[in-house]
Parts: structure tokens; C-alpha cells; sequence
């Protein structure tokens, strides 16, 4: 009887345990579930406090450009200058740089105790960024790397304003010699490689961009002869501004160092003339370059005036040497677009409309007394409107004019 009751004390307590042992799992199981319930919560509201906190993302897109790699880098580091004196403030830079022909990475400039870093994001083998595809995909990825209400955009190669990629290519029959063949001199650069299969249409950059479903704040062409009339009529519904040289640019490209605090936060436009010019104006290599930022918005009422100008007027050729060049080929390809339409209007009321639109249009710029190219040397600057247009050009390699939008748009 004696054991007979050990074992029903034993097997209520074992119950008794079960039950407590089972309450306590309970328990800390709705402790665990609304633990974690709270931590998802909170993990969920300071990850989507983290993207609307990173309002604005800076995007420097260096694609494969043979010999300007180094400049790249240099680039990347006064850069790098300029955000550890003044910091990150809701914003990230995304870098893509191509190490070699079928190489790339994407990395992330970090800011940290006044220093930075390079945290790796992403490597490619073989990127197709000379096509439309090609960019959309990056630029996907930098949404997904660094999402922002904001994005700019930093392009660094070389470059040969709006001539589509077929022109250059096709340019062996002809005894032409593109300005990055010179040697011996000093170098400035170009959009894309030096070899075509490296080189980027802007209808392709254009497009690239609408895909990825991004309006850029601004793009920065640090290449040579982007300041010019097609490749911003082009790109009007991709950027609010565009900022680029009417002429070749020096190798060593924009003075990041100085300008830099001015492309973060709220870009200052004024300020990066003025730092451009006050480098330019004394590099000792060669104290020479030409700037100008276009506001987009002001394109398609520009192109309105320039097609009645047009439907009025036709240039005379005996005047083409009258114009302002702002390249070294000849025949020139590049003339100073306020200029060009200053010796094609007659019409005084009519040209001070197309003055005001243009000044609307290109309200910051700046340029040293003269300019450089590798083809031609130095050459003076007479009058400059910030912009450069290809209408009046009898150069073959401008041949393909009248296929660009803005000539449809203002004929």
C-alpha cells in the first residue's frame, strides 16, 4: 500500500512537472513569439528608417577607358578628400570602375571617424555597359545597393559629345584623326574607350537611365566636348541638369578635391564654376578648360525659338569661318551655339528672345581665356554660351546630324 502510494505521489508529480514544464513552455514561447514579433517590428521600421533617411545617392560611373584608369583613381581619392572634411549626411556614393576590359566592380564609399573606406558591393566579368540593357542593370543595382529620393550621377571616360558610336567607327576611310590619337602632348579625354566596342551612344545612356525608372538631379560628364546642344536635348528627360566642357578636358579631370562639398547635398552650380575655374585657370600642365550646366527643363521652349529661327533663316557658309570653334578638328565640329545663331538671325527682337532663353537655359558657366586640344593646341575664346551645337559643321564625322532629336525638333 505503502508503494502503491509512492507511486501515485511520483506520477502526480511527474504530472505536476509536465503541466508547470508545459505552462513555463507556454509562456516562454508567447514570450519568444512576441519577442520576436517586436524585434521583426523594429528591425522593419529602422530598415525603412534607414531609406528615408538616405535621401540622396552619388553615383560615379567610370567604365573601361584603356589609359585613364589611373585618373580614375585620383579622381576616387579627391573625392574621397572632400567627404572626410565634411561627412555623409543622409546620403552614400556608389563607385563603378571597370579594373580592365572585362572587369568591374561596384564599391561603396564609407565615412567613418574622419576617415573612408571601400566596402566591395558587387564584381562583373564582362558588364555590357554599352548597352541599354547593360546600364539599366547597374543602375538597378545601385537602387538596390543605395536606394534614395535623390540620385546624381558622375560620368568619367572620355568622350566625343553626341557623334553616334558608327561615326568614329567608320571613320577609317577618311584621313581624320580623333584627338586621342595624338602623343607627345598632353592628354584629355573622351566618352567611352578608345576603341568603339567600349564606347556608350547617349540615346543608349538616355535609355539606359528611363529603363532603370531614375531621374538624375544632375549628370556630370567629366569627358571631353559634353556641353553641347544634342547631347542635352537628348538627355532633358533623364536629369534635371547636365554639367559638362564644351571642349577637350585635361586628363586630369574635375578638381573633385574642390568642387566635391559642392556636388553633395544641395549642389551648389555656381560654386562648381567658379572652384572649376579657379584649378583650370592655374593647372600647370596646362591652364586651359571650359565648363557649362544646363538646366534641362528650359531645352524644349529653346528648341520652339530655334525652330521659328530656323524656319526664317539659313545660315550663309561664307560666315563658318566667323564662328567661334571650340574644338581642334577641321573641319571644326563643335561651335559655340550662341554664337552659330547670333550670325544666323537677323531679326534683333527675335535673337534677344533667343539670348534670354539661352541665358534660362545655361545659367552657369565659366571658361579660362583659352582652350586646349590634343589636335590643335591652344586656341582662344572669343565669346562662349556655355554650349556647343554641330548645325553648321560640314565635317564628315558630324554627318549624322540631322538624325539627332534636336535637329527633328528645330527643322
Amino acid at each position: 500500500m505503502e508503494g502503491y502510494n509512492k507511486k501515485v505521489i511520483m506520477s502526480y508529480w511527474t504530472i505536476c512537472r509536465m503541466k508547470t514544464t508545459k505552462k513555463i513552455y507556454v509562456k516562454v514561447s508567447i514570450i519568444f513569439l512576441l519577442g520576436g514579433i517586436l524585434l521583426f517590428s523594429s528591425c522593419e521600421k529602422e530598415e525603412n528608417q534607414k531609406i528615408e533617411a538616405n535621401r540622396k545617392t552619388l553615383f560615379m560611373y567610370l567604365p573601361w577607358s584603356s589609359n585613364l584608369t589611373n585618373y580614375f583613381y585620383n579622381n576616387i581619392s579627391d573625392l574621397e578628400k572632400c567627404i572626410t572634411k565634411i561627412g555623409l549626411n543622409n546620403e552614400k556614393v556608389i563607385v563603378f570602375i571597370s579594373t580592365g576590359s572585362t572587369e568591374a566592380m561596384m564599391f561603396e564609399i564609407v565615412s567613418s571617424h574622419g576617415r573612408c573606406k571601400r566596402e566591395i558591393l558587387k564584381k562583373y566579368k564582362s558588364p555590357p555597359f554599352t548597352t541599354i540593357d547593360g546600364i539599366t542593370a547597374i543602375l538597378n543595382d545601385v537602387k538596390a545597393f543605395a536606394p534614395a529620393s535623390v540620385y546624381t550621377m558622375i560620368i568619367g571616360c572620355h568622350g566625343m559629345g553626341w557623334l553616334p558610336v558608327h561615326s568614329t567607327k567608320g571613320r577609317a576611310r577618311t584621313s581624320i584623326r580623333m584627338h586621342w590619337e595624338n602623343e607627345g602632348v598632353p592628354q584629355t579625354r573622351y566618352f567611352g574607350g578608345t576603341t568603339s566596342q567600349y564606347q556608350t551612344d547617349i540615346t543608349t545612356l538616355a535609355e539606359g537611365i528611363a529603363d532603370a525608372g531614375i531621374k538624375m538631379e544632375y549628370i556630370l560628364f567629366d569627358d571631353c566636348y559634353m556641353s553641347t546642344i544634342e547631347v542635352a536635348y537628348d538627355l532633358r528627360y533623364v536629369t534635371d541638369y547636365l554639367i559638362g566642357s564644351t571642349c577637350e578636358i585635361m586628363a586630369y579631370g574635375m578638381p573633385y578635391s574642390i568642387i566635391g562639398k559642392n556636388l553633395m547635398g544641395e549642389p551648389n552650380y555656381q560654386a562648381i564654376c567658379d572652384g572649376f575655374y579657379s584649378f583650370y585657370s592655374t593647372y600647370e600642365e596646362m591652364p586651359c578648360g571650359t565648363l557649362g550646366i544646363t538646366n534641362c527643363a528650359e531645352l524644349d521652349h529653346l528648341a520652339a525659338i530655334m525652330k521659328e529661327i530656323n524656319n526664317r533663316y539659313t545660315f550663309d557658309p561664307s560666315k563658318r569661318n566667323q564662328l567661334q570653334p571650340l574644338d581642334g578638328y577641321y573641319p571644326v565640329i563643335f561651335y559655340d551655339y550662341g554664337d552659330y545663331v547670333a550670325h544666323l538671325c537677323d531679326d534683333a527682337s527675335l535673337l534677344e528672345e533667343f539670348k534670354e532663353q539661352l541665358e534660362r537655359a545655361v545659367p552657369y558657366k565659366t571658361h579660362t581665356e583659352n582652350y586646349y586640344s590634343m589636335s590643335a593646341g591652344i586656341k582662344p575664346i572669343k565669346t562662349f554660351s556655355g554650349i556647343t551645337v554641330s548645325d553648321p559643321s560640314i565635317n564628315s564625322l558630324a554627318a549624322d546630324k540631322t538624325e539627332t532629336s534636336w535637329y527633328k525638333a528645330t527643322h
